[in-house]
């Protein structure tokens, strides 16, 4: 169930990462050439969202019955930076993330218990990133550590990214290569648990551990094809491995059994990805978004997407959009009780079901030159509004307030 607030979610952070591509950072107007070379607070980001979904198709359930769930996210990003004695800069953001969630269907995997502890749970995803860039050429590289952990999910992450700019800087090449080595906590519903108790009457929740690990890469050409257009391609190629399956998702049998959740244990995916940014005017941005995606499990998904910020004046900016999604289903996924029982995988997770999905909403920015309310460290604010709804009957709400202290 949380990943599917985890998709909407980054969808929807990623609306706002999008809307800080297009601004283009202005160097300090320093003609001494002299840089601090002391460690210097950049800025400070605050975003908060809640979510909400409800719909009828839980895959903890076998595809019937609730998938009321509610989350409440945070994240603080710090961003310092200091120059060597070259001229170079090193730019250090440190992130960290609380998530708190409840979830109606994950207390279903034993709904004997009062409150399980998967009913309601808190992730904790701290980051550091350090970048090391030469503003002449526009040249960088940097490398990124991370950690994850909830109630049965743990996560080390590490990444590398380099960017290159050409001459003129109309052409640039940026580069990622990121890596997650998670394990988890194989927890079975209650009626497929072993027999096996914990020496005090009361039957163990999990079967052991497992890993998953997952490898991606990142590969984006940028190009300014004019002073009002700017086009991008992106091909991000990924590769999981472990255990893939939800093991606490139940799958309903045309015999009439039941058996937990069973997938390969591995998958290759490809998304293709391609944005058009055109400034029409001071005040208008048209902003165009593209991306196929597919993997071995048979999935097939285009997404198209749509956003234009208007300036209404010179410091408020409202940015309506909206994003269409379009899958066809992996060849493993049927619904409640339509699984054939000679099947080696399978599935009931609606997350990979044939399916279309309409997303749309609208932000506002303010940005005045004194700052918000009249604080001057207070640089921006920007409230995001955001309604997602499903083929399949899943319908969500989210809501984001993000500010920046500088």
């Amino acid at each position: 169930m949380r990943k599917i607030y985890l998709h909407v979610l980054m969808l929807f952070l990623g609306v706002l990462g999008a809307h800080g591509q297009i601004k283009i950072k202005t160097n300090p107007s320093d003609t001494s050439n002299y840089q601090s070379r002391k460690l210097k607070i950049d800025e400070i980001n605050l975003v908060s969202a809640y979510y909400h979904q409800t719909g009828n198709n839980s895959a903890v359930t076998g595809g019937i019955g609730t998938e009321k769930l509610s989350d409440f996210a945070n994240t603080i990003d710090l961003q310092l930076s200091k120059y060597n004695k070259a001229g170079n800069k090193n730019t250090f953001l440190f992130e960290l993330g609380v998530d708190h969630y409840t979830s109606a269907s994950s207390d279903k995997i034993d709904p004997s218990t009062i409150s399980s502890a998967s009913m309601a749970d808190t992730r904790i995803y701290p980051s550091l990133n350090w970048t090391h860039s030469n503003e002449k050429t526009g040249n960088a590289f940097g490398f990124t550590g991370s950690f994850s952990t909830e109630y049965d999910y743990q996560s080390l992450g590490a990444g590398f990214n380099l960017t290159r700019l050409s001459k003129d800087k109309n052409t640039q090449f940026d580069f990622k290569l990121q890596a997650f080595l998670d394990t988890w906590k194989v927890i079975l519903p209650i009626e497929l648990r072993s027999a096996a108790s914990l020496g005090n009457g009361h039957e163990s929740r999990s079967e052991g551990s497992s890993p998953r690990n997952s490898f991606s890469a990142s590969f984006a050409l940028s190009q300014v094809i004019n002073q009002k257009l700017q086009a991008q391609l992106i091909i991000e190629p990924a590769y999981q491995k472990g255990l893939l399956a939800t093991k606490y998702q139940r799958n309903y049998f045309t015999d009439g059994s039941l058996r937990a959740e069973n997938l390969p244990d591995q998958r290759y995916k490809l998304p293709i990805a391609a944005r058009l940014n055109y400034f029409a005017t001071d005040q208008v941005i048209v902003r165009t978004y593209y991306r196929y995606f597919m993997d071995n499990w048979g999935i097939r998904a285009h997404t198209a997407e749509i956003e234009v910020p208007v300036k209404l004046t010179s410091f408020i900016s409202l940015s309506p959009f909206y994003r269409y999604n379009k899958q066809t289903g992996t060849k493993y996924f049927a619904p409640y009780g339509q699984h054939d029982p000679s099947s080696q995988y399978f599935t009931s997770d609606y997350d990979l079901s044939t399916l279309n999905s309409d997303f749309y909403g609208a932000g506002i920015r303010l940005a005045p030159p004194h700052g918000v309310f009249g604080w001057q460290h207070l640089n921006m604010l920007e409230l995001r509004y955001g309604h997602y709804s499903r083929s399949t009957g899943l319908v969500s709400n989210i809501i984001t307030l993000n500010l920046k202290v500088k």
